[in-house]
């Protein structure tokens, strides 16, 4: 009932209206209840005591509050998100729920979300217009809650028997959480304000005085509730009291009623006997427990943000004697727990280092310093679980310094000897009448660190900073494996100085010595002999070490792996130098091309790079027939980034999975050692077209005539079918625009075109000796220019002088001389010479173009009726009989095996 209606006067409702805004102000969210003020110090207090079960439990009701409001809005990818972090929360939950039972809010979202993304799933139409992202999602989130839910179906069938039950009771739940419900709710509904976190452990101390005093501070508010409803007998104070219902209609269940007969008013009044009661029985057991923890000191008031100082682990109790035994036992305790669940890789790592300062500081010897420093350094490789992930920088940092101080013991301790054959239990440690034995071994310290660089400078930016900065520490690699090479070459097997080698060649090979280049270049009449000592003096030549290393591991070495590496090595490095002859050489004594298929990956990627660094060479050396074998095999498989280990081809375009992909990763070359491909692509090309452009103006007319290079006529054909033919840009368009000038005879044109600024930036400047390779392009493309022309304008001359040729092609008179005698020699050309007029005479023997035309009608017609008699002789059923050949005869029907017959079989022998 409205106040406008009572029968008070106008002054009586205004009175009661302002009683009422002064007492009794319903807030939203916290009804029939004043508000309860905390101070800073209780806040404080509040955050730091909470148990661990009402912050797991808030944990994943907050979870449990976003999925359902991604479900509202239809964001599947939302609530995979926010489900697996659910599924985390709980797992870290999972002790308290052991001991208090799986809560009926979790239970309730595990069964609304497996119905919600049913209900979607069957929606065909909604399907087809989600995002590809939620299409996705709901897939994969349908079979992970259903897999889930395997473990919760009790539960859920429960619920599902029952669901407003359930429902009612988590709304009273969240309801009194949050609000703070009164003791008498509890009374009256059987359910507590910490219902919601179900069977709540008493707190204790600190916490259990700070619940108390919110629990006093309730009991307050209302008793003060109890006398206001006592006093609201009056028409106007039912009257505010049907308005405030009005004002919070959402909660009007949970609010009290005023009493309106005499029963209530006693029954009300026997209530808030019984709750004075209990609230001086309570506070009494308060002040019980205030002296209890006073007595005890258990809890202490500590202020949020500051952080606590760790005390650093004492190994050893105070007064223990420090012996040898007792660091190796505390040393195995340590190495005991190495890899267990739980442990914190990083302390190990500092109690080892504090086991090595005690040991130093108590003069235990090196033998026990040198068995610590192995383990720190192998706790510093396992510190990165996962075999893809890279060391950090200081941890890498660390790990040079530990092998350096390990070195240096090692070397400065001749009677030290280490080794893995050594056994635990014939160790000698502080017996120093005998020589020390720890065991252990150095080569595998070196190889795993090598490996650890690898993938440092596999997972760093190569365009970043970074990556230069990572790269510098390759000098203290290389100095740390030259040691244990000097090392090693003193006390270590044959095996291990093989091994060891290799490691020394295979950060070597790559690299160009320019130090000895620019010896070869300088005279050694033009220095001073003090710059030609200091020139000897700054160290072997990498061609002088490479062959001593190689050498040994070819006389010693019994693994087929090492010596192959070596030799791929040996034929890089060669090549690398221009020795192409050495290198060629090497590659065909050692028969590696007949059963590389059969070696690892990373021996066939090594092989690939060996391959290509050959044609290169042979490309400088101008040897463009040699260049082009070398590369064909990488070229035309269009996979070169992958062959070379520089890069991964897309994954739609290969079937693999995520660990497939993530092995190949691994095996990829750093950076620092790619082959640019923009240069090998430029190589292969520019020897095409040095081959293939005079055998297409030998063989114009010829119906048989065969491609040298499928990728190179695929460029011609790609330049051929541009509606527009604008200046080259890119390099390929480059190499087809000379293609087609010298296919014209037009050296100079061709020679615009290869050699320019925008190419030479692009390729030719990346070579050692760049201005050497420009000037051999040059004489090759005048030579190849004159064999083109003499191919193609053969049938318009009589005869040609050679001057006249020398001049247009601005080659000298014995080299025009030798190239036309080689061509006539070859039966390419057919001409003579003429030697007192220096003239070529041109012989009549080419076909006209009428005459070509009808010797290709000939030989189709002779394969077609050849065709009729095969397809006679097959339906007659006689496989051995005869058919007439076109050139040799009658031949006997022996090459029927498979399809296409003989003539398939002669033509495939000309290639």
């Amino acid at each position: 009932m409205s106040r406008f209606f009572t029968t008070g006067s106008d002054s009586e409702s205004e009175s009661s209206l302002s009683g009422e805004e002064l007492v009794t102000k319903p807030v939203s969210g916290n009804y029939g209840k004043p508000p309860l003020l905390l101070s800073e110090d209780e806040e404080d207090t509040k955050r730091v005591v909470r148990s661990a079960k009402d912050k797991r439990f808030e944990e994943l009701t907050n979870l449990i509050r976003t999925i359902r409001n991604a479900m509202k809005i239809r964001d599947v990818t939302k609530c995979l998100e926010e489900f697996e972090l659910l599924g985390k929360a709980y797992g870290k939950a999972k002790s308290i729920v052991d001991k208090e039972g799986v809560p009926r809010f979790y239970v309730r979202i595990l069964a609304d979300l497996e119905d919600y993304l049913n209900e979607l799933w069957e929606d065909k139409e909604g399907k087809k217009k989600m995002n590809k992202n939620n299409a996705k999602a709901l897939s994969t989130l349908r079979q992970k809650i259903r897999k889930y839910n395997r473990d919760f179906e009790s539960h859920i069938t429960n619920y599902k028997q029952n669901p407003e039950q359930s429902a009612d009771e988590d709304a009273e739940k969240n309801e009194e959480d949050s609000e703070g419900s009164s003791d008498e709710d509890e009374d009256e509904d059987g359910v507590s304000g910490t219902a919601f976190l179900k069977k709540k452990p008493e707190p204790s101390g600190e916490s259990r005085k700070f619940h108390k005093k919110i629990e006093d501070d309730d009991e307050d508010s209302e008793d003060s509730e109890d006398e206001e409803w006592d006093t609201s007998s009056t028409s106007s104070d039912s009257d505010s009291e049907e308005e405030e219902g009005k004002q919070t209609v959402l909660a009007s269940k949970f609010l009290k009623k005023a009493p309106t007969t005499e029963e209530d008013k006693k029954a009300a009044e026997k209530k808030r006997e019984d709750k004075a009661k209990k609230k001086h029985d309570r506070k009494s057991k308060r002040l019980d427990e205030e002296e209890e923890d006073n007595e005890g000191g258990e809890w202490e008031r500590v202020r949020g943000g500051v952080p606590l100082v760790k005390e650093k682990p004492k190994m050893f109790a105070k007064g223990t004697e420090i012996t040898h035994a007792v660091v190796i036992k505390k040393l195995n305790e340590i190495l005991q727990v190495r890899g267990k669940k739980g442990t914190d890789r990083a302390t190990q790592i500092e109690l080892l280092q504090l086991l090595v300062q005690i040991a130093s500081e108590n003069n235990l010897g090196v033998g026990v310093i040198v068995k610590i420093k192995f383990n720190i350094i192998a706790s510093l490789y396992d510190y990165n679980p996962n075999l893809a992930t890279y060391m950090k920088p200081e941890m890498w940092q660390m790990c040079l310094d530990c092998i350096n101080e390990l070195m240096d013991t090692l070397v400065a301790h001749s009677n030290i000897f280490v080794g893995e054959n050594i056994l635990e239990e014939s160790e000698n440690l502080h017996n120093f009448d005998q020589p020390l034995r720890v065991r252990g071994c150095i080569l595998t310290l070196v190889e795993r660190m090598d490996e650890e660089f690898t993938k440092i400078m596999q997972n760093t930016d190569p365009h970043s900073q970074e990556y230069v900065e990572h790269l510098k520490d390759e000098a203290q690699v290389c100095a740390i494996i030259e040691r244990v090479q000097r090392y090693l070459e003193e006390k270590g097997t044959t095996e291990e100085i093989c091994q060891i080698y290799l490691r020394r060649i295979l950060h070597t090979y790559y690299k160009f010595d320019y130090k000895a280049h620019q010896r070869q270049l300088t005279p050694p009449e033009g220095s001073s002999k003090s710059e030609q000592d200091q020139a000897e003096n700054e160290g072997e030549d990498s061609a002088v070490l490479m062959e001593r290393l190689c050498k040994y591991i070819y006389a010693k070495d019994r693994t087929d792996r090492i010596r192959t590496c070596a030799i791929l090595c040996h034929i890089y490095h060669h090549a690398l130098h221009s020795r192409w002859y050495q290198a060629r050489d090497l590659m065909l004594m050692s028969h590696l091309q007949d059963n590389i298929q059969h070696a690892d990956p990373p021996v066939q990627i090594l092989y690939n790079r060996t391959m290509v660094q050959l044609g290169i060479c042979a490309f400088r050396q101008g040897l463009t027939k040699d260049a082009h074998n070398a590369l064909l095999d990488i070229q035309s498989s269009g996979r070169a980034k992958e062959l070379l280990g520089q890069g991964l081809l897309l994954r739609s375009l290969q079937e693999r999975n995520q660990e497939q992909e993530k092995v190949e990763r691994r095996r990829q070359v750093p950076f620092h050692l790619h082959i640019n491909l923009e240069l090998l692509e430029c190589v292969y090309l520019v020897s095409a077209m040095l081959l293939e452009i005079p055998y297409m103006a030998a063989h114009e007319s010829d119906a048989r005539r065969r491609m040298i290079s499928k990728q190179f006529h695929h460029q011609l054909r790609v330049g051929e079918r541009q509606p527009l033919l604008g200046p080259p840009e890119s390099m390929r368009e480059h190499v087809v625009a000379a293609s087609k000038a010298m296919k014209m005879g037009d050296w100079k044109t061709c020679h615009s075109f290869i050699i320019n600024e925008k190419m030479n930036g692009k390729v030719w400047d990346l070579f050692p000796e760049a201005d050497k390779v420009r000037t051999m392009l040059v004489r090759k493309i005048q030579e190849e220019s004159l064999r083109t022309y003499l191919f193609t304008y053969s049938s318009v001359y009589d005869s040609i002088s050679m001057e006249t040729l020398s001049d247009m092609f601005e080659l000298d008179l014995p080299t025009v001389h030798s190239i036309i005698s080689k061509m006539i020699i070859n039966e390419e050309l057919m001409a003579s010479l003429d030697q007192p007029t220096q003239t070529v005479v041109m012989h009549r023997t080419e076909p006209t173009a009428q005459q070509n035309l009808a010797l290709q009608l000939a030989e189709k017609l002779g394969s077609l009726v050849e065709n009729n008699e095969r397809v006679f002789d097959h339906k007659q059923g006689t496989y051995g009989g005869y058919f007439r050949d076109q050139k040799d005869g009658y031949r006997k029907n022996e090459g029927y095996m498979r399809r296409g017959g003989y003539r398939q079989q002669q033509s495939q022998t000309a290639y």
